[in-house]
């Protein structure tokens, strides 16, 4: 039964779910604009919408344009189709396909937030008035500590650090190209333009230096005494690594874990979900020399060779505080351009270096920041975003 031989209600109550289930999809993260609505509108008025399975397939055809939306496409047509009692009339019992039979993804939180958040069924007025309402509480949000916040504002904060842009560094590199103010003198392209006026009139052209957004290196504690700030954190890394492509993300407590790779797909709770299937020491001790150690014997040539920065991110609270951990905060120091440590104990206002492994690794720093509120990496953003200072070419001692 196709919407045409609907009764003219039901098919203006078909199409007031198709407009709030695209606006769900929306809620969730998916690029879904009027345009889309229509198509779908008319690819339903030529399918039978009394199969579950047709009505899946076609939106999802037309409401899908990338492969990591496929997730939260069918979390979204899960939970609309069951919400929604004026479809079962229209929907059978065919099943979905069997793709759509799977464990729901990690991006499933997300759509079951979007579906039951306000605005859903709430008038233009009241969403207005909800956004003067939460003006204040934006402010707050900004200044509120990560381990004081509840659930919702976890949630918001967690919105905002996705709408974050880190602005590009630019790191001059040794390679040229065209550039009509460059400084060198590109001879030849300018001797091959020569030739076509037989050497009578001569076309200066130029070369200039290749500029590349500066490589970032991160360093996270993913330890018992930082589990308050892990997941924002790596909600941070997600959002840098989206758009930047020179992002390389390393978390460890009593070990060394590469998450880089899980850390690049597109969908944030997918993204968290690979690495914490690849750390097996989460919220555990801390080991911050032997972490370092490995990190320098295994990957600092690999990821800290084009003047890397690299960011810190930890609470400096090492079990095991000695010379060693001096020595390879010395050596990651010597190997990258700039080391920024973010430390959450910043928060209080009185605080003092007065733990052995803090005191051990300060003098090796070229930053010493808070990270702990919204606030704090918005500041980080705008420091990661200056001109980077001349890079270094101290010799890097030898492992013992």
């Amino acid at each position: 039964m196709a919407i045409n031989h609907l009764a003219p209600e039901k098919t203006e109550q078909f199409a007031d779910n198709i407009v709030g289930f695209a606006r769900a999809l929306r809620a969730a993260g998916m690029p879904v604009g009027p345009g889309a609505v229509i198509d779908a509108m008319n690819a339903l008025q030529v399918i039978e919408i009394g199969s579950r399975a047709d009505v899946f397939t076609t939106l999802e055809a037309i409401f899908v344009k990338r492969h990591e939306h496929a997730l939260v496409f069918k979390q979204a047509f899960n939970l609309f189709f069951r919400a929604s009692e004026e479809w079962k009339h229209m929907l059978d019992s065919v099943p979905l396909p069997d793709h759509a039979k799977k464990k729901p993804p990690p991006a499933s939180r997300r759509v079951q937030e979007a579906m039951s958040q306000p605005h859903m069924t709430e008038t233009p007025q009241h969403q207005e008035q909800d956004l003067r309402l939460s003006v204040s509480d934006k402010e707050i949000l900004q200044k509120k500590d990560f381990a004081q916040m509840s659930a919702a504002e976890i949630t918001e904060a967690l919105r905002a650090i996705e709408r974050m842009r880190l602005p590009q560094a630019e790191l001059l590199t040794r390679r040229h190209r065209p550039d009509p103010h460059g400084l060198r003198l590109d001879l030849r392209r300018t001797l091959r333009a020569s030739l076509r006026t037989g050497g009578d009139i001569i076309d200066l052209h130029h070369l200039g230096r290749i500029e590349k957004p500066a490589p970032i290196v991160a360093l996270l504690d993913i330890s018992g005494s930082m589990s308050e700030y892990t997941r924002l954190f790596l909600h941070f890394l997600h959002a840098i690594t989206d758009a930047r492509k020179r992002v390389s993300v390393f978390l460890f407590g009593t070990r060394l874990t590469n998450v880089t790779r899980a850390l690049r797909q597109r969908d944030p709770d997918e993204a968290l979900a690979s690495c914490s299937a690849a750390v097996e020491d989460w919220a555990g001790g801390t080991r911050i020399a032997t972490s370092l150690h490995n990190f320098n014997k295994l990957w600092a040539r690999r990821v800290l060779s084009q003047g890397a920065i690299v960011l810190l991110i930890s609470d400096g609270l090492e079990r095991e505080a000695d010379s060693k951990l001096a020595f390879e905060m010395d050596r990651l120091h010597r190997s990258c351009r700039r080391l920024i440590w973010l430390n959450p104990l910043l928060r209080f206002g009185g605080f003092e270096a007065k733990a052995q492994g803090i005191k051990m690794m300060l003098p090796h720093v070229d930053e010493f920041r808070p990270v702990h509120n919204l606030r704090s990496i918005q500041e980080l953003i705008k420091t990661l975003s200056q001109p980077l200072p001349p890079h270094h070419r101290s010799l890097i001692r030898s492992a013992a």
